[in-house]
């Protein structure tokens, strides 16, 4: 199964984008074409899924100097670039730069559809990974200081009574605190508390 999306097509070669959209839109794609960067830029927002195909060499801003807007702006899409045959080492440089993938002209259709079909699955992929971080993030930021403590220390594994004791509260206390962090973050399992917080503490793609 496809996941869902758009491909977006910025090339400046009117023929070009009109049989790259009448290719994507007849294998059961959702498809955009733009005619520049700047008109393609115009209209994306980056919250939405897809991925783009992008000629590197174009009038105005090319797609080298597109796929670093993009960058600037945080925007989560993948970019497969075509490029001509003397274009390679900029393609090279531009999966340096976090492209997905580069296609040279000319290129068959199946290899197309295949780099779009895998660039918009890893978009999905993406975007979930982002949404269930945003929503452990939300979680995270209901809990008060205290209760903050205390999941670290749970996290590190410390029973009741040695978090009792390292924060001078009773035992007790220390259960109704671990109570509203598991409710809170809504979980049941420490193991469980533990992943939430790896998520928590890993760097954003």
């Amino acid at each position: 199964m496809t996941a869902g999306g758009t491909v977006f097509i910025v090339d400046d070669d009117e023929g070009v984008r009109s049989s790259l959209t009448i290719l994507l839109e007849s294998s059961g794609l959702r498809a955009e074409a733009h005619p520049s960067a700047a008109e393609f830029l115009a209209h994306y927002q980056a919250d939405q899924p897809g991925c783009l195909v992008l000629d590197v060499r174009m009038p105005g801003m090319d797609g080298m100097a597109l796929q670093r807007e993009l960058t600037a702006r945080h925007a989560l899409i993948p970019v497969i670039f075509v490029t001509g045959h003397g274009d390679v080492p900029l393609a090279v440089e531009a999966m340096k730069n976090g492209a997905f993938d580069f296609l040279q002209k000319p290129f068959r259709h199946e290899d197309l559809l295949e780099r779009v079909r895998r660039a918009l699955a890893a978009d999905a992929e993406a975007r979930a990974d982002a949404a269930q971080r945003d929503d452990i993030q939300r979680r995270y930021a209901t809990l008060t200081p205290r209760e903050r403590e205390v999941m670290a220390m749970i996290v590190d594994g410390r029973a009741n009574k040695v978090i009792a004791i390292d924060l001078a509260l009773s035992e007790r206390t220390v259960e109704i605190h671990r109570s509203r962090v598991m409710e809170k973050m809504g979980t049941r399992s420490v193991a469980h508390l533990v992943r939430l917080a790896l998520v928590l503490q890993s760097p954003a793609a």
